[in-house]
């Protein structure tokens, strides 16, 4: 009875009685207000030691979704998983890179030949298909890689990269949108593919650098690579051609460029200066090989419905997210605490979605449409959890109207304005002021468009489905006098973000939660409710992302 994981079972049952029996409220204005205790409960459980971080595939992961599940099934939700379940088990592999087997190496027109050094010059990661790969092909600089019609750019014009390896670098040009530019970059992968490249090399440039060093990603190498199995056992590899791959310090570069028509130092140049880079042979050719293992893991979306009463829209869903995994325990055991809480990350997106199943379970007047709340897994390992049921919802993916994800509302200030990253690109972001007016609170735009935000959790699988979407947050403005939002929002990731210290021992606002809570409810109310379904606007990149 002393196991961690009994003593979870416990806590979570201690929880759960706490959150099914708090009285219902007596009249119709408090079932519209979310509850600070319920909100703790949840956070405290789901955010503690007993589940060592939630990691996906881990036994506290699955504590946390059965927690999940048995709030759903006391709400009186109907299960929406597989097999009249709340779950979706997703099959997955993870990958490891061999220990020494990654290699580099190049020979240029004139026959002389080099290598470079794993780590310190080059990095590559894992495959999640193939345990052994080699590729020997020519190299051609590709400069951003990028392909878009509406941007008008075409990396690729005039050069054939079939049966070679592309060469390119890291980021996109200035002049792009961020969100725009940000969602191109990511399918950087699929454009070389397209074109027939067996191989990708990208350089880390010295403005990346300033941005992120390389030394930083030396750090994360030994990570497992992890994706999501197809019912045919065979890894969601979308562009199994692309070989091998590696990521190359701009300094080691250099030598990729010595008999080609333009240095490197010249192109780093012309980046800096915002001028058009342009592509060429390099004339050089290149060998690169890896070794990976694999495991394979499973873990489970958690999902429920709350039934819309309108017989002509009840088929119709709105959409709740929220990530229900972090990263686990640290191997830094340098710290006297190695485990990773992942209180604001994200216990406190799921808290939040739990009380708002509440809310809305029992209120008087049930929506019109349907609400569909899905806890989803592997957000931490690249929305894999998200990605999954993008690809194989529950319930018809056209029929999903909208999406309102949340992950790691900052509940640590007591804030006056809430951001909705993707507010501008649909009529989502109306019913998002429309919603926090009602409390006195304002929509903000963006603070940090840098960032591209909208391409970074999980509502971004169901954008790329044509879904429209936001992801709610915490605004940088505060209502208590002396308080900055954006200064405890900053210093929050500065020293909390995928740290031990994110924890329960934060000094959490659960009355500013019970606000966002209230907010994300009307939200929900405003979309379920509408004559008409949400729309992109017609100007926005993301109605045909290409």
């Amino acid at each position: 009875m002393n196991s961690p994981m009994v003593k979870a079972w416990l806590l979570g049952s201690a929880c759960l009685a706490l959150v099914a029996c708090t009285e219902a409220p007596s009249t119709q204005t408090e079932a519209a207000s979310a509850k600070a205790e319920v909100l703790q409960a949840h956070l405290e459980f789901l955010a503690s030691d007993a589940l060592e971080g939630r990691d996906t595939g881990s036994a506290g992961h699955e504590i946390a979704s059965h927690y999940i599940a048995a709030q759903f099934k006391a709400l009186g939700l109907e299960p929406a998983g597989d097999d009249g379940s709340y779950y979706q088990r997703i099959p997955f592999r993870r990958a490891y890179l061999v220990e020494n087997s990654a290699s580099f190496r190049f020979e240029d027109a004139n026959g002389q030949t080099g290598r470079l050094n794993y780590p310190k010059q080059f990095l590559t990661s894992p495959s999640v298909y193939s345990e052994q790969d080699e590729v020997t092909a020519p190299l051609v600089f590709v400069g951003y890689g990028l392909v878009s019609e509406r941007f008008g750019l075409d990396d690729y014009a005039g050069l054939d990269v079939a049966g070679k390896i592309v060469v390119m670098l890291t980021g996109r040009p200035e002049d792009l949108p961020s969100e725009e530019g940000a969602h191109l970059n990511n399918n950087k992968t699929r454009f070389a593919a397209e074109r027939g490249a067996v191989g990708i090399i990208t350089i880390h440039t010295p403005e990346r650098e300033k941005v992120r060093p390389y030394e930083v990603s030396i750090m994360y190498q030994r990570a497992p690579r992890v994706t999501w199995l197809q019912p045919n056992g065979e890894p969601n590899v979308t562009y199994q051609s692309i070989v091998a791959s590696a990521y190359v310090h701009h300094e080691a570069a250099t030598t990729l460029f010595r008999s080609a028509p333009q240095q490197l130092e010249q192109i780093f140049a012309q980046q800096e200066a915002g001028e058009e880079i342009r592509g060429f042979d390099l004339g050089m050719t290149a060998s690169l090989g890896r070794a990976s293992r694999f495991e394979e893991i499973s873990s489970p979306n958690v999902a429920a419905i709350l039934p819309g009463s309108d017989p002509a829209l009840a088929d119709e869903y709105v959409l709740y997210t929220a990530h229900s995994d972090h990263i686990g325990i640290t191997e830094d055991f340098s710290q006297d605490d190695h485990i990773n809480n992942g209180a604001m990350d994200n216990a406190s997106g799921v808290s939040v979605m739990l009380e708002t199943a509440r809310l809305f379970a029992e209120a008087e007047q049930k929506p019109r449409r349907s609400i569909l709340f899905v806890a989803v897994t592997a957000e931490e390992r690249g929305l894999l959890g998200a990605d999954y049921f993008a690809h194989f919802p529950t319930v018809p993916l056209g029929q999903i109207v909208g999406n309102v994800n949340l992950d790691m509302p900052v509940l640590l200030y007591n804030f006056a304005d809430v951001i909705a990253f993707g507010s501008n690109h649909s009529t989502m972001g109306a019913a998002v002021a429309k919603a926090a007016g009602q409390f006195g609170i304002e929509l903000s735009e963006d603070p940090m468009p840098e960032q591209a935000i909208f391409t970074r959790s999980d509502h971004y699988a169901f954008v790329k489905k044509g879904v429209p979407a936001v992801f709610l947050m915490t605004g940088f403005t505060a209502q208590d006098e002396g308080e900055d939002g954006g200064e405890i929002w900053g210093k929050f990731f500065a020293e909390h973000y995928h740290q031990p210290s994110d924890s329960p021992d934060l000094p959490i606002r659960y009355d500013a939660g019970v606000m966002f809570t209230n907010i994300n409810f009307a939200i929900g109310q405003e979309i379920a409710n509408a004559t008409e379904r949400p729309r992109w606007h017609s100007d926005s990149f993301f109605a045909q992302p290409n």
